[in-house]
């Protein structure tokens, strides 16, 4: 029964990794990320490794695709105000 869970979990995260990898918008890209590391962060559950789950849960789900979002945010911004200026 272990042994199926863990299989599926390494499933979820080719099909999600690829899913990151295959997408071309950044913005989905980010969205995709997150979905990534939640993927990880059950397969590190599934793997018994409670403490790396929870740094996958925090940085590779919440902080990483947050930081990526604002970054699009500012130079989409930033990419409008210079064009105003020519």
């Amino acid at each position: 029964m272990a042994d199926a869970v863990i299989v599926v979990a390494l499933l979820l995260v080719a099909v999600s990794a690829t899913a990151a990898v295959a997408v071309r918008d950044p913005v989905r890209q980010a969205l995709v990320l997150s979905v990534l590391g939640v993927v990880l962060t059950v397969l590190f559950t599934v793997l018994q490794a409670p403490d790396v789950a929870l740094s996958q849960l925090a940085v590779g789900s919440a902080l990483t695709p947050l930081l990526l979002l604002l970054a699009f945010h500012k130079v989409k911004r930033r990419g409008r105000k210079e064009g105003r200026h020519r």
